[in-house]
């Protein structure tokens, strides 16, 4: 049987500006009464996104956790209806503070294309198809 990938979990360093950040992007993030640096989201695709805080996370790893250093490994990838939609959605992102790492642009392979960056450093694609021409 192959594994089902139905879970992701990122860490944060501030749960309440996370969840902030990707209220922004429609996630609605509930924090769990019993542990309050922890919180999840259920998208409608059948997929489980988490929050953790860099505290939490620690405290259930053996060996300990510590914070990655460097460029962002990984980037989550939100789909929007038009163009128009990835530059003002960038825009909000932007406008409240959130650092840009690539501008919109007409990618080569046929969409249009931005990234900001979450409060922690990870990578949050915007994106949609190009009209066909």
């Amino acid at each position: 049987m192959n594994p089902k990938l139905n879970v992701i979990d990122i860490i944060v360093s501030d749960i309440q500006d996370a969840i902030a950040f990707y209220a922004r992007l429609g996630l609605d993030f509930k924090v769990d009464e019993k542990y309050p640096d922890h919180a999840g989201c259920d998208l409608p695709n059948g997929l489980h996104l988490m929050l953790d805080t860099e505290k939490f996370r620690g405290g259930t790893q053996t060996s300990g956790w510590s914070r990655p250093t460097g460029d962002p490994r990984t980037f989550l990838a939100f789909e929007f209806a038009d163009p128009a939609a990835v530059d003002a959605r960038f825009a909000e992102l932007t406008g409240a503070g959130h650092t840009a790492a690539q501008e919109p642009w007409d990618a080569f392979w046929g969409m249009r294309y931005a990234t900001v960056l979450d409060p922690d450093g990870n990578g949050v694609d915007l994106y949609c198809p190009l009209p066909a021409e």
